[in-house]
């Protein structure tokens, strides 16, 4: 589309050009208002992309290209697919303006100069579920408090998560009619989930302390949670796991970001933390380098809280502890989770615990790794086929059986299958459709009207999945798996349209970290705190052991969140 609101020579034109790139999760439409042949603003008008994430991306983006009259701009940090589609979409906008940019060759604007030293009561490193928790918790107890930030957007791991919650006892629980769940039996399923090798004491403390995390993210964030949904992840033996509305981190990093705001928290992005600094001792500072190479040291006089995160997308790391996690696995984390707040703790004295476990997740992409949030119509129903249309494993198991079961089938890779009958138990696919086209597109799910036609389109045995679906249909009907002991429900399916998705596993989660005690506080490997350094999240090593339980990462970083926030907010 072209709306030319005047025209003259090539060098003296203007008008406003609609532009459309492919971005992470489809189109990015953009309209690039251009006036005397230099570019005027850039307006995006329609686009799936993750929100937080791609906000800042596009202001940023738009700031580089007016300044400098081109799209000859490096991409974002940390957000290329999305980076990519924005300068594409301009291009085509320019394209079809028919216009020549001349590029300028006045410099970007300069911007002043952060102080080198700046002085807070506390400095939370990372703005991830965790920090944010940690953040408000010790500007509410009175603080000055700043979070700095290694990306260009808050939200870390948790933006891009489901961001479904383990709570014993909840209130949803309560409206459903579900009774018998209690803290004790959540951290016995985390124990287990976890072979015995997370801290049974922590454990407690955060299933004691879950429903009140959730309800303060309810009723003092304002995160809205479904009220009549819940998720049963494997290896827990209740529907336990709130689902916040849209059924993504989106929802929580928001409101999270909007409480901050409120409480004038200021959040310095595109600064990575580099060292801890000790006197006497004690961790009395970080220094952090910014954007522009420039290294500031934020002083803490009560204390730094470390919430950066794990390190699955550092891939040398993962090595260093577990061989097999090399190259040839893709992963379903931000490309800021390469494990800085566990090193720089590390060299200075702090110890670590589990390292070498390193959780991949069943059911991701399997040509980019991102974990899939569509076929968490796992959690409803849906069963999982190999290639020779066989059921290999339950689909409630624990995300390490499942994804060992996965790569030992034909090709390394899984079918999920499911219809309309479950997909309307929880609206799943409604609230995914950008995931859904993206893999329409990759051709990675097809819907189909028939068992033999959603066969053929992936080659899959036709006589073995009619057999296993019929087997799956008595197992709804009779309420029980002879095959595999579904934990969960089986349902009917007699009925399509089927979709069929194909899926791999990709790393999801490091289990090892830092060791804290329930104060949040940092050990060294005497078993003493470090004075003045905390830590909260999945950098810490203490809670899931061998395996992390779904739904239990939301719980872990809200609750050691808060407490680290609490403490520090109590000197």
């Amino acid at each position: 589309m072209m709306m030319l609101t005047s025209c003259g020579s090539t060098s003296q034109s203007s008008g406003t050009f609609e532009g459309v790139g492919n971005g992470k999760h489809g189109d990015i439409k953009v309209q690039v208002t251009v006036k005397n042949n230099k570019i005027e603003t850039i307006k995006v008008v329609d686009h799936d992309e993750n929100k937080v994430l791609a906000e800042p991306v596009y202001d940023e983006l738009q700031e580089v290209i007016v300044s400098q009259n081109s799209t000859d701009v490096d991409a974002v940090s940390g957000s290329t697919a999305t980076s990519n589609g924005y300068i594409e979409a301009v291009n085509d906008a320019i394209k079809k303006s028919g216009l020549t940019l001349v590029a300028s060759k006045k410099a970007t604007k300069e911007m002043k100069k952060e102080d080198s030293d700046q002085h807070y009561d506390v400095v939370v490193v990372g703005s991830g579920g965790a920090g944010f928790s940690a953040a408000i918790e010790a500007k509410e107890a009175g603080k000055s408090v700043v979070l700095i930030e290694k990306m260009p957007a808050v939200g870390g791991n948790t933006l891009i998560s489901g961001a479904e919650m383990n709570v014993p006892n909840n209130w949803v629980q309560k409206k459903l009619g579900i009774k018998g769940d209690s803290p004790e039996k959540m951290a016995e399923d985390t124990i287990k989930g976890g072979d015995k090798l997370g801290n049974p004491h922590m454990i407690q403390v955060m299933t004691e302390h879950a429903l009140d995390a959730a309800t303060w993210l309810k009723d003092d964030i304002k995160v809205e949670f479904l009220d009549d949904q819940l998720f049963q992840f494997g290896g827990h033996s209740y529907k336990r796991a709130l689902i916040p509305k849209g059924h993504t981190g989106q929802e929580v990093i928001t409101k999270f970001k909007a409480k901050a705001d409120k409480l004038d928290i200021p959040i310095k992005l595109n600064t990575t933390a580099k060292e801890l600094v000790k006197e006497d001792d004690k961790v009395t500072a970080v220094k952090a380098e910014n954007k522009d190479g420039d290294t500031i040291t934020y002083h803490a006089k009560d204390g730094v809280i470390l919430t950066t995160g794990g390190f699955g997308s550092n891939v040398d790391m993962r090595k260093k502890y577990n061989a097999k996690m090399d190259e040839s696995y893709m992963s379903t984390v931000t490309e800021g989770s390469t494990g800085d707040g566990i090193v720089m703790a590390e060299a200075i004295g702090a110890d670590l615990t589990n390292m070498e476990n390193i959780q991949t997740y069943p059911i991701c992409n399997p040509k980019t790794g991102v974990i899939s949030l569509l076929a968490d119509t796992r959690f409803d129903g849906a069963i999982l086929v190999n290639q020779e249309g066989n059921r290999f494993v339950e689909e409630l198991e624990r995300r390490d059986v499942i994804s060992n079961a996965i790569l030992k089938q034909t090709g390394g890779y899984t079918y999920q299958i499911w219809n309309d009958k479950i997909n309307d138990i929880s609206g799943t696919m409604s609230v995914h459709e950008a995931e859904y086209n993206e893999l329409k597109k990759q051709k990675l799910i097809t819907k189909a009207d028939t068992l033999e036609e959603a066969a053929a389109f992936f080659d899959i045995d036709v006589n073995n999945l009619k057999e296993t679906v019929k087997k799956v249909n008595d197992y709804a009907k009779t309420g029980k798996d002879k095959d595999f002991n579904h934990r969960g429900k089986l349902v009917s399916l007699e009925e399509g349209p089927y979709y069929i998705e194909k899926a791999a596993p990709s790393v999801h989660h490091t289990m090892g970290g830092l060791v804290i005690n329930d104060k949040t506080e940092v050990l060294d490997k005497e078993g003493k705190p470090i004075p003045g350094l905390y830590a909260a999240g999945e950098l810490t090593g203490v809670i899931h052991g061998s395996n992390r339980l779904g739904g239990n990462a939301i719980t872990d970083i809200i609750v050691f969140g808060r407490i680290a926030g609490q403490e520090v907010g109590k000197k």
